[in-house]
Protein backbone atom coordinates (compact mmCIF):
# COMPACT_ATOMS: atom_id res chain seq x y z
CA UNK A 1 0.00 0.00 0.00
CA UNK A 2 1.22 3.18 -0.84
CA UNK A 3 1.85 6.05 1.96
CA UNK A 4 -0.35 9.08 1.48
CA UNK A 5 1.80 11.18 3.84
CA UNK A 6 5.07 10.24 1.87
CA UNK A 7 6.78 13.26 -0.04
CA UNK A 8 4.49 14.72 -3.17
CA UNK A 9 6.36 14.16 -6.22
CA UNK A 10 9.80 12.31 -6.98
CA UNK A 11 11.85 13.46 -9.86
CA UNK A 12 13.80 10.37 -9.93
CA UNK A 13 10.28 7.71 -10.38
CA UNK A 14 10.32 7.19 -14.15
CA UNK A 15 6.47 6.47 -13.69
CA UNK A 16 5.97 10.32 -12.44
CA UNK A 17 6.70 11.01 -16.12
CA UNK A 18 3.02 10.49 -17.43
CA UNK A 19 1.03 13.01 -15.76
CA UNK A 20 0.69 11.55 -12.54
CA UNK A 21 -0.26 13.64 -9.47
CA UNK A 22 1.09 14.01 -6.56
CA UNK A 23 1.93 10.04 -4.81
CA UNK A 24 1.36 8.62 -8.48
CA UNK A 25 -1.98 9.33 -8.77
CA UNK A 26 -3.40 9.86 -12.32
CA UNK A 27 -4.91 13.14 -12.98
CA UNK A 28 -7.93 13.72 -15.36
CA UNK A 29 -6.40 15.09 -18.76
CA UNK A 30 -8.29 18.82 -18.05
CA UNK A 31 -6.28 19.25 -14.32
CA UNK A 32 -3.45 21.09 -13.65
CA UNK A 33 -0.78 21.08 -11.24
CA UNK A 34 0.95 24.33 -9.79
CA UNK A 35 3.74 24.69 -7.23
CA UNK A 36 4.81 27.44 -5.12
CA UNK A 37 8.84 26.82 -5.58
CA UNK A 38 9.29 28.91 -2.59
CA UNK A 39 7.40 27.36 -0.50
CA UNK A 40 6.50 24.04 -1.73
CA UNK A 41 3.13 24.16 -1.61
CA UNK A 42 1.36 22.28 -3.98
CA UNK A 43 -2.41 22.91 -5.67
CA UNK A 44 -4.44 20.69 -8.76
CA UNK A 45 -7.52 22.01 -10.27
CA UNK A 46 -9.46 21.81 -13.32
CA UNK A 47 -8.80 24.09 -16.30
CA UNK A 48 -12.29 25.36 -17.90
CA UNK A 49 -15.72 24.95 -17.50
CA UNK A 50 -16.36 24.83 -13.20
CA UNK A 51 -19.63 22.48 -12.76
CA UNK A 52 -19.40 23.31 -8.83
CA UNK A 53 -19.26 26.67 -9.67
CA UNK A 54 -22.28 26.74 -12.27
CA UNK A 55 -24.09 24.52 -9.52
CA UNK A 56 -23.08 25.86 -6.36
CA UNK A 57 -22.05 29.00 -6.76
CA UNK A 58 -19.59 30.26 -4.10
CA UNK A 59 -19.38 27.02 -2.70
CA UNK A 60 -16.09 25.86 -4.65
CA UNK A 61 -14.12 29.14 -3.60
CA UNK A 62 -14.74 28.33 0.07
CA UNK A 63 -13.76 24.84 -0.14
CA UNK A 64 -10.07 26.13 -1.65
CA UNK A 65 -9.85 28.50 1.04
CA UNK A 66 -9.81 31.13 -2.24
CA UNK A 67 -11.03 34.01 -0.39
CA UNK A 68 -10.02 36.54 -2.25
CA UNK A 69 -12.17 35.34 -5.21
CA UNK A 70 -15.06 34.72 -2.85
CA UNK A 71 -14.88 38.30 -2.21
CA UNK A 72 -14.78 39.69 -5.38
CA UNK A 73 -17.26 37.20 -6.33
CA UNK A 74 -20.01 38.30 -3.32
CA UNK A 75 -19.10 42.24 -4.05
CA UNK A 76 -20.17 41.39 -7.48
CA UNK A 77 -23.14 39.49 -7.01
CA UNK A 78 -24.16 42.15 -4.43
CA UNK A 79 -23.64 44.72 -6.58
CA UNK A 80 -25.58 43.47 -9.91
CA UNK A 81 -28.35 42.26 -7.28
CA UNK A 82 -28.55 46.40 -5.61
CA UNK A 83 -28.44 47.59 -9.03
CA UNK A 84 -31.00 45.34 -10.48
CA UNK A 85 -32.81 45.72 -7.23
CA UNK A 86 -32.80 49.77 -7.63
CA UNK A 87 -33.24 50.03 -12.11
CA UNK A 88 -36.58 47.58 -12.07
CA UNK A 89 -39.62 49.45 -11.07
CA UNK A 90 -41.50 48.63 -8.22
CA UNK A 91 -43.90 45.88 -10.13
CA UNK A 92 -42.97 42.97 -8.11
CA UNK A 93 -43.38 40.50 -11.26
CA UNK A 94 -40.91 42.15 -13.15
CA UNK A 95 -38.19 42.42 -10.21
CA UNK A 96 -38.51 38.20 -10.18
CA UNK A 97 -37.74 38.38 -13.67
CA UNK A 98 -35.19 40.52 -13.92
CA UNK A 99 -33.34 39.13 -10.60
CA UNK A 100 -34.33 35.22 -12.00
CA UNK A 101 -32.62 36.26 -15.26
CA UNK A 102 -29.91 37.55 -13.24
CA UNK A 103 -29.96 33.62 -11.00
CA UNK A 104 -29.50 31.86 -14.11
CA UNK A 105 -26.85 33.99 -15.78
CA UNK A 106 -24.47 33.64 -13.21
CA UNK A 107 -24.26 30.52 -13.04
CA UNK A 108 -23.11 30.50 -16.71
CA UNK A 109 -20.66 33.56 -16.16
CA UNK A 110 -18.84 31.94 -12.86
CA UNK A 111 -18.91 28.52 -14.05
CA UNK A 112 -17.11 29.90 -17.33
CA UNK A 113 -14.62 32.33 -15.33
CA UNK A 114 -14.07 31.06 -12.23
CA UNK A 115 -11.41 28.19 -12.18
CA UNK A 116 -9.26 30.89 -14.87
CA UNK A 117 -9.64 33.52 -11.82
CA UNK A 118 -8.48 31.10 -9.35
CA UNK A 119 -4.96 30.09 -11.42
CA UNK A 120 -4.38 33.80 -12.40
CA UNK A 121 -4.62 34.32 -8.51
CA UNK A 122 -2.37 31.53 -7.82
CA UNK A 123 0.13 32.67 -10.51
CA UNK A 124 0.07 36.52 -8.74
CA UNK A 125 1.07 34.57 -5.73
CA UNK A 126 4.30 33.03 -6.84
CA UNK A 127 2.62 29.69 -8.22
CA UNK A 128 4.31 28.48 -10.99
CA UNK A 129 3.55 25.22 -13.42
CA UNK A 130 4.98 22.25 -11.72
CA UNK A 131 5.72 20.15 -15.03
CA UNK A 132 5.35 20.70 -19.09
CA UNK A 133 1.61 18.84 -19.32
CA UNK A 134 0.60 21.41 -16.56
CA UNK A 135 2.16 24.19 -18.42
CA UNK A 136 1.23 23.39 -21.92
CA UNK A 137 -2.67 22.83 -20.80
CA UNK A 138 -2.44 25.73 -18.71
CA UNK A 139 -1.10 27.51 -22.08
CA UNK A 140 -3.42 26.15 -24.62
CA UNK A 141 -6.05 27.58 -22.34
CA UNK A 142 -4.53 31.13 -22.32
CA UNK A 143 -4.54 30.88 -18.06
CA UNK A 144 -0.65 31.20 -18.25
CA UNK A 145 1.42 33.32 -20.36
CA UNK A 146 5.69 32.76 -19.88
CA UNK A 147 6.62 35.89 -17.47
CA UNK A 148 8.92 38.14 -20.19
CA UNK A 149 12.56 39.02 -19.16
CA UNK A 150 13.45 42.39 -18.62
CA UNK A 151 16.73 42.14 -20.08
Amino acid sequence: MQDPFRGFNNDDDPDNQNGDGPQGLPLPPNYATVVNPETGNMRIAKVGFSWTMFIFPPFPAMFRADWYNLFCILGVELSIMMVLSMMVPVNQLAQFFAVGGWEMLRGFLWGALYNMMYFKHLFTRGFVPADDRSKALLTRARYWSQPKDND
